[in-house]
């Protein structure tokens, strides 16, 4: 079944970020698997080729296009790849969308050209030792002191959290307030009291550096106040829909990559003198994975269309993370099962990609609390 949401201009695109991966980051992504952190030129590469801010201002640098289909594009081509390593997504599609509403004329200025040229790098600190999905359970604080916020505490499990520039903190400026006393502020990296803890071992994702983060009394700029004080908690809900959309529409794309190459070995590695394949129970099974990635493919490819939009939901995209990342889960658990004992061995791909798809229902909010806010929408 084709994909009619893309036009030629978005399959030229296509194209070149297949190039862009091909030679600026498949060659590398081995040794940066083995260093736990991506090299730097990578994100310059990915600012040369016009891939960093595809939606922010031309006169700072960006593309000026708010097609939100170009970064699902990129993020498509990444999962099919295997390349995890530099986490694009949470630059383009989380932190632009915090920055272009929110930045002032002046800290667009200050932000928004290293931001596309890729020598500024963005995280964004929600999680807390103490607090994931929870964000009103945070404990990091920014207290007004004259001209600066003063801010104390820690976050952990942040992406690009080493190679950080410029980090969107979640932080407590009223802690008496509740959610309306939470805004966001903007750390940059050689600030007085911000330090990093680990690059986090995980069980997958190796190359991409996931850190904690330390705040003592670290002095913000009131400068660098994000939007209004006290409505942070409201912006993290405007934008955790296109958050879970990203992570839905890549895991779509990630399992339908493990699916093609489980089929293509299907076909080729023989047993009792006939293709894997040829036995129903695995022909059933290939059976069974292609027609679920059918189905959940029109519903996600729906879900990009409404999004660009601006008609998503929460609730849909709540639907959209819950049941892609948990069929990605699914499917590559079947695929390893088709590989047999070369299912297991880290040189080939399937291997790799059973480590890494098992963050997918935990991270952007674990498939309960999406259950918690589909179940909620219905009045139950």
């Amino acid at each position: 079944m084709g994909r009619d949401i893309y036009t030629e201009e978005h399959d030229a695109f296509r194209d070149m970020v297949r190039s862009f991966i091909a030679k600026e980051a498949a060659p590398h992504h081995e040794q940066w698997e083995k260093d736990g952190i991506v090299s730097r030129e990578v994100w310059l590469a990915a600012g040369r080729a016009g891939l960093l801010g595809i939606d922010m201002p031309e006169e700072h640098g960006g593309g000026g296009n708010p097609d939100y289909r170009y970064y699902v594009i990129f993020n498509e081509e990444l999962a099919r790849a295997g390349i995890h390593g530099p986490a694009f997504a949470v630059h383009n599609d989380i932190n632009g969308g915090y920055l272009r509403q929110l930045c002032t004329d002046e800290q667009q200025a200050r932000w928004f050209p290293g931001y596309c040229s890729g020598e500024i790098i963005t995280a964004i600190a929600m999680t807390e030792p103490a607090a994931g999905s929870d964000l009103q359970g945070i404990k990091t604080t920014a207290i007004r002191d004259g001209d600066d916020y003063v801010l104390n505490g820690s976050k952990t499990f942040i992406s690009n959290g080493i190679l950080a520039d410029l980090v969107i903190v979640v932080a407590k400026t009223d802690p008496s307030a509740g959610a309306k006393g939470v805004s966001l502020l903007v750390v940059e990296r050689g600030m007085d009291g911000f330090e990093r803890g680990r690059n986090l071992d995980k069980v997958g994702l190796h190359a991409q550096d996931t850190a904690e983060l330390f705040f003592d009394n670290v002095r913000v700029p009131a400068a660098n106040l994000l939007g209004e004080e006290g409505q942070g908690f409201i912006y993290l809900m405007r934008n955790l829909a296109r958050e879970r959309l990203s992570i839905g529409a890549t895991a779509q794309a990630a399992a339908e990559a493990a699916f093609e190459q489980t089929l293509e070995y299907c076909k080729n590695r023989e047993a009792f003198g006939r293709p894997i394949g040829k036995f129903q129970h695995n022909r059933f099974t290939l059976a069974e994975m292609k027609t679920e990635l059918t189905v959940t493919r029109a519903f996600t490819d729906q879900c990009i269309v409404k999004e660009g939009a601006g008609e998503l939901s929460a609730e849909e995209a709540a639907m959209l993370k819950y049941w892609n990342t948990e069929l990605l889960k699914t499917v590559v658990d079947r695929c390893v099962q088709l590989h047999g004992g070369y299912g297991y061995m880290t040189e080939y791909p399937i291997a790799k990609a059973y480590q890494d798809v098992r963050i997918q229902t935990i991270f952007g909010g674990t498939t309960e609390i999406m259950k918690e806010i589909i179940g909620r929408s219905l009045g139950v």
